[in-house]
């Protein structure tokens, strides 16, 4: 049935388009030189959120994910040299966290939006970073964490808004469903008053 289709959502923030090149390029150089084509085919983003839902809950998910962002304000995001998960991930490293915590913190109250059975509950990002590449062969982190542990890398960007991505269950590349601003407004979120 149509609305039951399961989807794969992402929720992300993406760099402005000169960094995003700048971080494509790094991808494409690791690729080619450390035969690692998968290291193209995630695009760079930091991930806030990972979750499984209904197709069918989709419009609920996102008027939520818009009044949260309604409340929050953008933030400097920097990224600085390269750091790794041993033995399986490259990454750049991002050390302005803080602001990303908080943003994953005013996310987390759509949980119960994002969960869609207790097998599957929505994956919040931790640990902040670009990956490079990841799901690496022991002789490919090996060679490429010799090279990038020393390597230097900075950038910088304002994240003003985080996008939606989805993909049906069985399909390969992520759609757009929706930007979502950061407009840094007073805003109420009141669950029902119980006793009034």
């Amino acid at each position: 049935m149509p609305g039951y289709r399961e989807c794969e959502f992402l929720l992300v923030l993406q760099p402005h388009e000169e960094l995003w090149n700048r971080i494509m390029n790094i991808k494409k150089e690791f690729s080619e030189k450390f035969d690692c084509p998968v290291a193209l085919h995630t695009k760079p983003h930091i991930t806030i959120a990972k979750f499984l839902q209904y197709e069918m809950m989709e419009q609920r998910i996102t008027t939520r994910l818009r009044m949260i962002a309604m409340g929050l304000p953008a933030f400097k995001v920097e990224l600085k040299n390269f750091g790794s998960f041993p033995t399986h991930t490259v990454y750049i490293n991002v050390l302005s966290k803080i602001p990303i915590v908080n943003t994953v913190k005013a996310v987390r109250q759509a949980q119960a939006l994002m969960k869609i059975n207790n097998d599957n509950k929505p994956w919040f990002i931790t640990e902040p970073q670009f990956i490079v590449a990841r799901k690496l062969l022991p002789w490919q982190y090996e060679k490429a964490w010799l090279e990038y542990e020393h390597k230097s890398f900075t950038g910088r960007f304002i994240a003003g808004s985080m996008l939606l991505l989805k993909r049906r269950t069985g399909d390969k590349g992520y759609q757009k469903v929706e930007s979502f601003t950061f407009q840094n407004l007073p805003v109420e979120t009141k669950q029902g008053e119980l006793f009034g």
